[in-house]
């Protein structure tokens, strides 16, 4: 998979069988033997190493140029020569073109592997295999991947059954666990019996009541709140093999998966073959999926489901997971996972210090007291946030770990930035005239799913309808309407978001002012996902109706202030929602506005 790439750096990221000797890298005709500096290894078991490439040198890549990549291992030559179905057409070797001018752009969220819906990365794949010699101008620039890349909270059965199958094989390691009722991750069993019933006989409960109209909710209650966590992944190991089944194909060509198993009640069955099926799907497309992203830069975000379902939702959720002391372990393997997979990726250089040595003081060694020292690292690490030197200038934001607590009701909703995060990036937009911010869930909504979300939260029950968006936390809602007013913040704004499992595109102004900047909110999720479908058209049309361009509703939202007008895919004159999997091609003008968006089959004109 590559990773970040600009001008002066090479990232790529990678899992072999075996330690790998003398790694060599080419970049075209230029060869690059790798020193430690330029090459970070992690023993993730004891058959599966994972590599991360990360060169750095001046003039590295041309720029609007495509460059063709190997690796070469002393004891293998070139190790990705015998990969089946990695390059396009008749080409010996993958590939990249570096493009500093963000032309075209995909982006997306939300894959879940079991859902019953087609799998876009793979439409994405055919889509460039189209374009990638006949067109190199609409070669996308990079992947952009705005949360729930994987579903920790939400594992189908026949998945779980072959990560108990990929721990043994690749010998990954177990561990410790301290406050639940198994001493560690050697004694979770795999079996059918086993299956479905993490959210009772396993997985941590709160002990005290909240001061809410549903009292009860947090009285014994799951600390885990999915409400589809029956399987909710526990291990560092269980992290690790779902992260390399969802990307690899071969390792899906080593477990064995039945379509039917005893054991298990009539509906337990019944989901079993469904997942099942949607899971034979899914592996069909994996080699497809790989070799795009071995042929464009991917760059990604976390969001909830990478961790847990309501992941630091509000300040009282937060002191129940951390409180406790398996929960919080729970919570931090999920972390370690997305450092390694995700996160050291975006950019390598921002955890150099801090993160790795405790990564590699774990994985040579692995014990409970350093997987602790890890985490408790991890969960006070403030760096998960990124830019990319482009143009337009494209932002990142972390919206889950510098949260704006309630200072009401510890049961509300926290805001998806702090304070001082908010300052951060209006630093990072000063001096700018375009940008691209990418919020993993959307700064502007549809305003009556909002106003659902906020009528559950003053009931109490915030947990139970996800009621987290920008607008549901007072403080940071103005302190974000106030960077888009703000004269010295760049003339236009290109947002992408994913998060609610159905697709929209907004074009914003500002009300009684001359010099409005131009915003776009665009919004395209899931990858493999999507919204109930009966339930959206019925929000669309009640959210045309309430909220409509012309109503005088939006006089009485904290968005008053702002003109909004939802776009139309394919012209339809009653629909703004989209509810399909899909990934998001969004094409720019020379002066970084949006020309065009796409999402496969639909279109906003």
């Amino acid at each position: 998979m590559l990773r970040h790439c600009d001008a002066s750096h090479f990232t790529l990221w990678f899992v072999s069988r075996e330690p790998l000797t003398e790694l060599k890298l080419h970049l075209g005709e230029q060869a690059y033997p790798l020193q430690d500096t330029d090459l970070y290894h992690v023993p993730l078991g004891q058959h599966a190493h994972q590599y991360l490439v990360t060169l750095s040198r001046p003039e590295l890549l041309t720029p609007n140029s495509v460059t063709s990549y190997q690796v070469f291992a002393a004891q293998h030559g070139d190790i990705f020569a015998a990969i089946n179905q990695l390059n396009y057409g008749q080409a010996a070797m993958p590939s990249l073109r570096f493009t500093p001018q963000l032309t075209h752009i995909c982006h997306g969220s939300c894959r879940n592997p079991h859902h019953h819906s087609d799998d876009a990365l793979v439409a994405a794949d055919a889509r460039l295999s189209q374009i990638i010699e006949s067109n190199l101008d609409e070669r996308p620039a990079l992947i952009m991947l705005s949360g729930d890349q994987v579903y920790v909270d939400d594992i189908a059965g026949p998945m779980l059954c072959a990560i108990g199958q990929v721990i043994e094989l690749l010998g990954l390691n177990h561990e410790l666990f301290e406050g639940a009722n198994i001493q560690g991750s050697q004694d979770i069993r795999y079996r059918p019996e086993g299956l479905y019933q993490r959210h009772k006989n396993l997985l941590p409960h709160t002990q005290y009541p909240a001061k809410t109209a549903l009292w009860h909710w947090y009285r014994n209650h799951p600390i885990f709140t999915s409400s589809i966590a029956e399987n909710h992944l526990v291990s560092l190991s269980e992290v690790i093999a779902l992260y390399l089944l969802t990307w690899s194909p071969e390792l899906w060509d080593l477990v064995n998966i039945p379509r039917d198993v005893e054991g298990l009640t009539p509906s337990h069955s019944a989901r079993w073959r469904k997942e099942w099926q949607h899971l034979l799907a899914f592996k069909a497309g994996l080699k497809q999926v790989r070799r795009f992203m071995a042929h464009i830069p991917v760059y990604m975000m976390f969001d909830d489901h990478d961790i847990t379902d309501d992941w630091n939702l509000t300040a009282k959720w937060e002191q129940a997971a951390y409180e406790h002391a398996f929960s919080k372990r729970i919570i931090g393997n999920a972390l370690i996972g997305y450092v390694l997979f995700q996160g050291l990726g975006n950019a390598p250089d921002k955890f150099s210090k801090e993160i790795r040595p405790l990564l590699d003081a774990f994985f040579k060694q692995p014990q409970a007291k350093l997987q602790d020292e890890l985490i408790d690292q991890l969960l006070q690490f403030e760096q998960w946030h990124y830019t990319l030197d482009t143009f337009p200038k494209l932002v990142v934001l972390d919206i889950r770990t510098r949260r704006w607590r309630s200072e009401s009701n510890l049961a509300k909703p926290s805001g998806l930035m702090d304070w001082e995060a908010l300052m951060d990036l209006q630093q990072e937009l000063l001096g700018q005239s375009k940008v691209i911010i990418v919020s993993p869930a959307p700064m502007f909504g549809v305003k009556l799913i909002e106003a659902v979300q906020r009528t559950a939260t003053l009931m109490g029950a915030s947990l139970l309808v996800d009621a987290e968006n920008w607008m549901a936390h007072p403080g940071a809602a103005n302190s974000l309407l106030s960077i888009f007013m703000h004269r010295k913040t760049p003339e236009q704004f290109v947002i992408l978001s994913g998060d609610v499992h159905y697709s929209f595109a907004y074009d914003i102004g500002i009300r009684f002012r001359r010099s409005s900047p131009q915003i776009y909110q665009i919004t395209c999720s899931g990858i493999k996902n999507q919204f109930p479908e009966k339930l959206l058209p019925l929000f669309d049309k009640l959210n045309g109706w309430f909220y409509g361009h012309f109503s005088p509703l939006n006089l009485l939202t904290k968005r008053k202030r702002l003109l909004i007008r939802g776009r139309r895919p394919n012209g339809e004159p009653s629909k703004r929602l989209v509810n399909r999997s899909g990934i998001g091609i969004l094409t720019l003008a020379d002066n970084g506005a949006p020309t065009k968006n796409r999402c496969f089959t639909w279109r906003y004109e």
